[in-house]
């Protein structure tokens, strides 16, 4: 059973999120083995605190979650096109952080699948949006968190992955308020993984 989460939980749980991600992208030898700490610690709090809502049946979760996940994709595949399209911008930085921080084996996609995923939804989504639409509307909960959500990449100095996890954050957070269910969210952001890095990586 989840407590009831204190009003001046919020700021802790983002600067531990932040100083924990600092630590993550500052040595990419170790990313996967930090990371996988971070959304752990980060999964502990979500579970302590959060209430997570599940309000759809089973099959329209994965029917949702899987045209969902194909909609983010399709998102990101278009902004990759228009970076190449664009004379002035160029697609270098994308593929050089996939080619640094992007897994390269099972033990990484094992990783991502069932752990960095779900945990980042329960926390951005389930946790962080969810404290945020205390002071504010939903709407405006929606695009702060994803806002933050963007923020948390940063330290990795990929400032383009910072916008695509704003407008990814923007359409889950929206899925989320709408359904009411974590496993759609998660099933679509597995589902958008699974596309990106196996079935039609970019590069």
């Amino acid at each position: 059973m989840n407590r009831q989460s204190p009003n001046w939980l919020l700021i802790p749980a983002l600067l531990t999120a932040y100083a924990l991600t600092w630590v993550t992208f500052s040595n990419e030898k170790v990313f996967w083995y930090f990371y996988t700490f971070t959304i752990l610690f980060l999964m502990s709090l979500v579970f302590y605190y959060a209430k997570i809502e599940d309000k759809v049946k089973t099959l329209e979760y994965l029917l949702y979650g899987i045209a969902f996940g194909i909609l983010l994709y399709g998102v990101l595949a278009a902004g990759y096109k228009a970076l190449e399209l664009v004379p002035s911008f160029s697609t270098t930085t994308v593929d050089r952080f996939f080619q640094k921080f992007g897994p390269t084996s099972l033990w990484n996609y094992l990783l991502l699948v069932f752990i960095i995923a779900p945990g980042e939804e329960l926390f951005w989504r389930g946790f962080i949006q969810q404290q945020l639409k205390r002071w504010l509307s939903p709407f405006y909960a929606i695009v702060a968190s994803s806002m933050l959500f963007g923020l948390s990449l940063l330290f990795s100095g990929f400032w383009l992955g910072m916008l695509g996890a704003f407008v990814i954050g923007l359409i889950l957070g929206a899925l989320y308020e709408w359904k009411k269910s974590m496993p759609l969210i998660i099933l679509a952001h597995i589902t958008m993984i699974v596309l990106l890095f196996l079935v039609l990586p970019f590069t």
